[in-house]
């Protein structure tokens, strides 16, 4: 995958009969997927350019409807398929705002220069978003932004911790 593409959820199982299908999206709030039109799918390796023709909250997740998916059977051919939007689609960010793909890979380190590994994923909880750390071990810290997490340098691709790295 290159930069340009912005993965924000996955095709995660079939709704109805019509050609729905259920969608696992990354977005907050999570049906802010549907705002995006057009999305794009990989499939084999290959991304190509879909319409959203409705879709709504359901439940913990989002339904979407896609232009040329009919039935079940199409819907079926879609599933586990990424879901993705160009980079220049998505909204501007102000100072200090990031999107969670942008720290993916970067390396993350202690004030004290000890390295702990590189930032694998993030997710919310309820308190705050927390950070999957891989390294010797894994690790998973609060991302809290000037108390946990100190720096963050996208162009040194590394981000600074106030972390004991014996935790």
């Amino acid at each position: 995958m290159t930069d340009d593409w912005v993965v924000l959820g996955r095709v995660s199982g079939l709704f109805g009969l019509d050609g729905w299908v259920r969608v696992f999206s990354h977005t907050d709030p999570r049906d802010g997927i549907i705002r995006y039109n057009p999305l794009f799918l990989q499939q084999k390796g290959q991304w190509r350019e879909i319409a959203i023709v409705a879709g709504r909250a359901h439940g913990d997740g989002v339904v979407l409807k896609f232009a040329g998916c009919d039935d079940r059977d199409q819907a079926m051919a879609l599933m586990q398929a990424e879901i993705a939007v160009r980079r220049s689609q998505l909204p501007p960010l102000q100072p200090g705002e990031y999107y969670w793909t942008d720290l993916t890979g970067l390396r993350v380190v202690t004030l004290d220069g000890v390295e702990l590994g590189i930032v694998d994923s993030l997710f919310a909880t309820g308190a705050n978003d927390v950070i999957v750390v891989k390294g010797e071990r894994q690790r998973l810290l609060p991302f809290v932004q000037g108390q946990v997490v100190v720096e963050i340098d996208l162009e040194q691709r590394q981000l600074r911790v106030d972390w004991d790295p014996d935790f």
